[in-house]
């Protein structure tokens, strides 16, 4: 069976500026190619994503290409450093944008969203991975994504640090590990879904 994934990066560095959420969306990435997905990772913040809970906020709006993609893979994984023990403002915005999904139906009365499995990725030199992705499973939960179980990784360093996960002369195996069952459990449970979508709402 062929399954296709999109990572969203929400860091605030643009490219092609080094981010340590860059190298553990491609560590992802790699791991749901070594599952069977193929797939392809975006840096929000190098395109126009303008504010708004729409589909599409008008001339010049980057989001309805990002909206594509994500409609056209089965797994959705989103990427954020922490920021004040919060999620990025870009991450924020994505969730702000995916908010018109609640209103967006195929035939069957089901969210576009439905049958698509979501994961998070969280990297910081502070505390806060846990909080971040409760809040952010929440919101791609309210949007009709399926969250696997462990669908997400993250890597923080020691609190009010200054060493990035980028400038770790290798990654962690714990984060390995985490990442591999990320990767495995999204696979699988796409594959169980593509096989077998939500019934119809009535």
């Amino acid at each position: 069976m062929s399954l296709t994934a999109l990572a969203l990066n929400c860091t605030l560095k643009p490219s092609p500026a080094d981010s340590s959420c860059d190298l553990l969306l491609k560590q992802t990435l790699a791991a749901l190619q070594e599952q069977g997905a193929q797939g392809e990772l975006l840096r929000v913040v190098d395109y126009n994503i303008k504010p708004g809970v729409t589909s599409d906020e008008g001339e010049g709006d980057d989001w309805p290409m990002i909206r594509q993609k994500m409609l056209a893979a089965d797994i959705l994984i989103l990427g954020t450093p922490v920021w004040l023990g919060h999620p990025s403002s870009l991450c924020q915005r994505v969730l702000e944008r995916l908010d018109a999904l609640l209103s967006e139906t195929d035939d069957q009365g089901r969210m576009l969203s439905y049958g698509k499995v979501a994961g998070v990725a969280v990297v910081g030199n502070e505390d806060g991975a846990h909080h971040i992705v409760a809040q952010v499973y929440q919101g791609l939960n309210d949007v009709g994504f399926t969250l696997p179980a462990n669908s997400c990784t993250y890597w923080v360093g020691e609190a009010m640090g200054s060493t990035d996960f980028k400038d770790l002369p290798s990654t962690p195996e714990k984060v390995v590990q985490t990442t591999q069952v990320l990767a495995q459990n999204c696979v699988h449970l796409a594959g169980l879904l593509k096989q077998q979508q939500y019934p119809a709402q009535k």
